[in-house]
């Protein structure tokens, strides 16, 4: 899906139409966001986003389980596997799968730390913890009832903010701002810019701490692009990141292509973009998650043996304190699963 233009407009005569639907989904949305959910046997994290389209959610969540690691815990990442055909619970091999079995973000994951896709994420929670898991870092499902979480983190891009603040189809937004900012622990900010400002005063007039995050390239898969010009393209939430990320590492970005999130991509669209760069003598870059979805297919995977993945990694501004922020609930969170004679 393509995030329609009139999302970030803040006005719009279109918005203003779909206002009656939006009321009715975000209610809907807000009432299901209320529901209790169900204890997993460890700490549960999530890391999601207020809104559809992209903010930095999977670099972020591999971010946390590196952080998590440092803490002295075995995390574990639970997705729905959206794109993917298996509904689980399953651990992804990345050596087995494929990105339509299982999802393009879980395959990726899962290269760099545990990944179970299941549909339901109170069985994904427990096959988790069966693995040894000692906290599950949920993959999106901020608005998902269905597992507690101990830890919400909302993802937002500094750029791109809430685009005109609408809940769908009126706006991006997955649900209401207010419901969903009663459920938000911590804001992570991922990038500059000045959209995102007011989603930060609002968590912050709340007492909830926010932290600060970039994106940092692969700093040898940008030497190597260094002195050559490219053709970058991209099927994920927000290219134009993917886009800004290459051109501040210096890479010479001469075309664009983009795609919808998670594009299924064909042998036709793919030899569309290999005569595209051999008329204009670019080399073809996309990102990891996007080279992961092509090299796990096997008609596509010979077809893209030239092109060049672009690894970008997440760095939080205040790691000590996002350290403290998550050691501290942790403990909080372990605390209340003791039996209640423990304490005795």
């Amino acid at each position: 899906m393509r995030e329609p233009a009139f999302w970030y407009r803040p006005s719009s005569a279109l918005s203003r139409l779909l206002a009656p639907l939006a009321a009715l989904y975000g209610f809907v949305a807000g009432r299901r966001m209320r529901r209790p959910g169900t204890r997993a046997r460890v700490p549960v994290i999530c890391v999601g986003n207020y809104h559809v389209g992209g903010a930095g959610k999977t670099p972020s969540v591999l971010a946390l389980a590196s952080l998590l690691r440092g803490l002295g815990e075995r995390p574990a990442v639970l997705s729905r596997g959206y794109g993917g055909t298996l509904s689980g619970p399953l651990e992804v091999d990345a050596h087995r799968y494929r990105a339509s079995e299982v999802g393009d973000e879980p395959l990726m994951m899962a290269r760099h730390v545990p990944v179970v896709v299941a549909r339901d994420r109170v069985a994904g929670a427990a096959l988790a913890r069966s693995d040894r898991a000692s906290v599950i870092v949920m993959d999106d499902g901020f608005q998902n009832p269905a597992l507690a979480k101990d830890i919400a983190l909302a993802v937002v891009d500094g750029h791109r903010g809430l685009g005109n603040g609408r809940v769908l189809p009126a706006g991006p937004l997955r649900a209401p701002l207010s419901v969903q900012l009663a459920r938000t622990d911590a804001l992570v900010v991922v990038g500059d810019g000045t959209a995102a400002d007011p989603v930060i005063a609002a968590v912050a007039a709340r007492g909830r701490p926010v932290f600060r995050a970039r994106i940092v390239p692969d700093r040898l898969a940008a030497e190597a692009l260094h002195g050559q010009r490219v053709l970058a393209f991209a099927g994920i939430g927000d290219p134009a990141r993917f886009v800004r990320t290459l051109k501040a590492s210096g890479v010479a970005v001469v075309a664009e292509r983009t795609f919808p999130d998670h594009h299924p991509y064909t042998q036709a669209e793919l030899t569309e973009l290999i005569a595209a760069a051999g008329e204009q003598q670019l080399r073809l870059v996309t990102t990891e998650k996007d080279l992961s979805r092509l090299r796990s297919d096997p008609a596509l995977k010979a077809m893209a043996t030239d092109i060049s993945g672009f690894p970008v990694t997440l760095r939080f501004e205040d790691e000590p304190g996002l350290c403290d922020f998550i050691a501290a609930r942790l403990r909080a969170a372990s605390e209340a699963r003791l039996p209640r004679n423990h304490h005795d």
